[in-house]
């Protein structure tokens, strides 16, 4: 089947083009961080940030996507590669379009983030939302750390199922010490120039 299938690589319209017309780069920001440390309410405060300047941003959450295009998969090593390899796929496709991506998966492992840098290339930026197990459990915005405790979810990241911290990411954000807003102008400081 893969040897009849080809990649289009023709445009009518080239990047340089949807850039100058949308007055922005694709970029991928990929924030990754234990279940409750933030990321999904730093990305919607970012993604307000960009829209009162004039930008063009979509959000791509973890949780969406896993009650839709990723319903099928569980949380296997193999489910969680899967995972991260669909979403990554479809951030690198709306980059190449010009739009600014904001990822939200929590993204346990190095060599998971690593895939996501290989497979969306040069827009990938790498966001760690740092917060502490014992924070996001009294967080619990799910209720999902309560049922951990009494021993209703297992492969629970950060529990039964390791976190890797990374080692040289772009940029940490800690969630603890700082609200999301605040943490949204600095990201948003990080990598947007203030449009003219």
């Amino acid at each position: 089947m893969a040897d009849n299938i080809h990649t289009q690589f023709h445009r009518f319209v080239s990047p340089e083009e949807k850039a100058k017309l949308l007055g922005q780069s694709g970029t991928v920001l990929w924030m990754y961080g234990l279940s409750g440390s933030g990321k999904s309410t730093i990305a919607a405060a970012l993604e307000r940030q960009l829209h009162e300047e004039g930008r063009f941003a979509v959000i791509l959450d973890g949780d969406n996507f896993r009650h839709g295009l990723n319903s099928d998969l569980g949380f296997s090593d193999d489910d969680r590669r899967e995972n991260v390899r669909r979403v990554s796929e479809v951030a690198k496709m709306f980059a190449g379009q010009g739009v600014i991506t904001i990822v939200s998966v929590i993204t346990p492992k190095r060599d998971l983030r690593e895939q996501a840098r290989q497979i969306i290339g040069d827009p990938f930026r790498e966001i760690f939302i740092k917060a502490s197990y014992e924070t996001c459990a009294a967080r619990d915005p799910k209720g999902l750390y309560a049922k951990v405790a009494a021993g209703e979810i297992k492969q629970f990241t950060g529990k039964d199922s390791g976190f890797e911290e990374p080692e040289a990411p772009d940029l940490v954000l800690e969630t603890e010490t700082h609200p999301a807003e605040d943490l949204a102008s600095q990201l948003k400081a990080a990598y947007f120039s203030p449009k003219q």
